[in-house]
C-alpha cells in the first residue's frame, strides 16, 4: 500500500530527480504535474488521486491517476480525450472530478484554457505566410566546393591527354598502326573533328556570300546616286581643231573680198578683227541602258565647258599653220 506523506516526506527532504531549485520557489519538471510547482498538492508522485490534462497532436486528453494499478506504472493514468469545444470540455471536467478536491478541478480547467488558447495561436500562425528559415550548413558546402573543383581540374586533365594523343596520332609518333589502340576510339575522336572543321568552312562560306551581297547592293546604290546625263566622248582637242577650220574658211572669204575692193575702190587695207567665240555645246545623246551588273564599279561621265580666245588671223598664220 503506497503512503503519500512518506514519498513526501522523502522528496521533500531528500532527494527528487525532478525537482528543479531556485533561489524564490522550486519547480518540478514531472510531465504529469498541474502547476509546474514542486509542492504538496501539485505533486503527482506523493497524491494517491491525481489528475491532469495534456495535449497530444493538437488533441486534449484528461489523465486521471488509478492508485489501485501502481504495480503497473505504464497502465496506472487513465487516459480521457476532451472535446475541441471549450465548454464542453469544461462540462467533461466536471463530470469525470465530480467528487474530486476543488483544487485539483480548477487547476485542470486552468490548464485546458492555457492550452487550447495556444492552439489557436497556433493555428493563426500557420496560416500566415512566413518566410522559412533554413539553416546553412557551411562544412557541406565547403565540402561540395571541394569536390567540384577537384573535378573541373580532373576533367581538365583528361581534355589536355586527349589532345595530346591526337596531335602524336596526326604527327604518326607511334606509327601508321598503334598498337594497343582501340580503332573506335580514335575513328570516332576524328570524325569529331571533322565535323567540327566542316562547321567552321560553312560558316565561312556564309561570311563570303554575305559580303558579295552587301558589295553588290552597295553598287547599285552607288549607281543610282551617280547616274545623270551621258555626253558626247569628243575630247577638247578635236573640238578646238573644228574651230580652228572654221576660222580658216572665214578668213579666206575675208581675203577675196579684200581684194574685190582694192579693184574697185582705193587701195585701203581691210582688218578683220573677231571677238570671243564659244565652244560649241555638246550635243546630248540618249542615255544608255544601265548594265545588269559592273565588275569595275560604277561609270561617271563628266562634261567639260572649254572658252577660246580669239585673235585676228592673217595670211602669213594661216600659211604657217
Amino acid at each position: 500500500m503506497q503512503s503519500d506523506d512518506v514519498i513526501w516526506s522523502v522528496i521533500n527532504t531528500q532527494f527528487c530527480s525532478y525537482k528543479v531549485k531556485t533561489a524564490t520557489q522550486n519547480f518540478c519538471r514531472n510531465e504529469y504535474n498541474v502547476t509546474g510547482f514542486c509542492s504538496r498538492q501539485s505533486c503527482p508522485l506523493a497524491n494517491s488521486r491525481y489528475a491532469t490534462v495534456r495535449e497530444h497532436q493538437g488533441m486534449l486528453y484528461l489523465y486521471v491517476k488509478t492508485i489501485e494499478r501502481a504495480h503497473t506504472p505504464a497502465k496506472m493514468w487513465e487516459k480521457i480525450p476532451l472535446s475541441k469545444n471549450y465548454s464542453k470540455a469544461l462540462e467533461q471536467i466536471d463530470k469525470e472530478l465530480i467528487y474530486w478536491p476543488n483544487f485539483t478541478i480548477h487547476k485542470c480547467k486552468q490548464r485546458v484554457t492555457k492550452i487550447t488558447q495556444y492552439l489557436i495561436k497556433m493555428r493563426r500562425i500557420k496560416l500566415r505566410q512566413e518566410p522559412k528559415l533554413v539553416g546553412v550548413k557551411k562544412k557541406l558546402d565547403r565540402r561540395e566546393a571541394t569536390r567540384e573543383r577537384k573535378a573541373l581540374s580532373a576533367a581538365h586533365l583528361e581534355k589536355s591527354i586527349e589532345k595530346e594523343l591526337i596531335e602524336r596520332l596526326k604527327t604518326k609518333a607511334y606509327g601508321d598502326a598503334p598498337l594497343n589502340v582501340n580503332e573506335t576510339v580514335w575513328q570516332a575522336i576524328l570524325d569529331r573533328e571533322k565535323g567540327g572543321k566542316e562547321k567552321e568552312l560553312e560558316r565561312e562560306e556564309l561570311g563570303m556570300v554575305d559580303d558579295e551581297t552587301d558589295g553588290e547592293d552597295e553598287e547599285d546604290e552607288l549607281e543610282e546616286e551617280f547616274e545623270g546625263e551621258f555626253v558626247s566622248d569628243m575630247s577638247g582637242d578635236e573640238a578646238g581643231l573644228s574651230d580652228l577650220s572654221d576660222l580658216e574658211d572665214i578668213a579666206v572669204s575675208s581675203d577675196e573680198e579684200d581684194e574685190e575692193a582694192t579693184k574697185d575702190h582705193s587701195h585701203t587695207t581691210s582688218k578683220v578683227i573677231l571677238g570671243k567665240r564659244k565652244a560649241k555645246a555638246p550635243t546630248k545623246m540618249p542615255p544608255r541602258k544601265k548594265s545588269e551588273k559592273s565588275g569595275k564599279g560604277p561609270r561617271v561621265e563628266i562634261e567639260y565647258e572649254h572658252e577660246l580666245e580669239s585673235v585676228p588671223i592673217t595670211r602669213s598664220s594661216l600659211s604657217n599653220w
